[in-house]
């Protein structure tokens, strides 16, 4: 396993970050249903704890929304250690345009 830290700043109120990243996870379940299965997400106040399968890879992590940031840390399988580093080049982008 390789472990994914991401940090995203952000100048939204903590709430409204929290509210978007929470629908960011509900439309992609649906949305990327022939990708994504067995999504799993559970919150407590600003932290939430995610799963997934994708493409027959399990994915699980956490999200930790801040008032100036989200931390997101995911373990990755070995076999996608190798595009770590894009994985995180494009959740980065992704969440700076939700959080904008």
């Amino acid at each position: 396993m390789s472990t994914l830290h991401l940090d995203i700043p952000h100048q939204l109120t903590q709430e409204e970050a929290l509210l978007r990243i929470k629908n960011l996870l509900g439309n992609l379940k649906e949305e990327q249903k022939q990708i994504i299965s067995d999504a799993q997400e559970q919150w407590d106040g600003n932290t939430g704890n995610f799963s997934f399968t994708a493409k027959g890879f399990d994915l699980a992590g956490t999200i930790q929304v801040n008032a100036s940031n989200v931390e997101i840390n995911a373990d990755l399988p070995f076999a996608l250690s190798f595009f770590k580093g894009m994985i995180g080049s494009v959740i980065t982008e992704k969440a700076k345009a939700l959080l904008s």
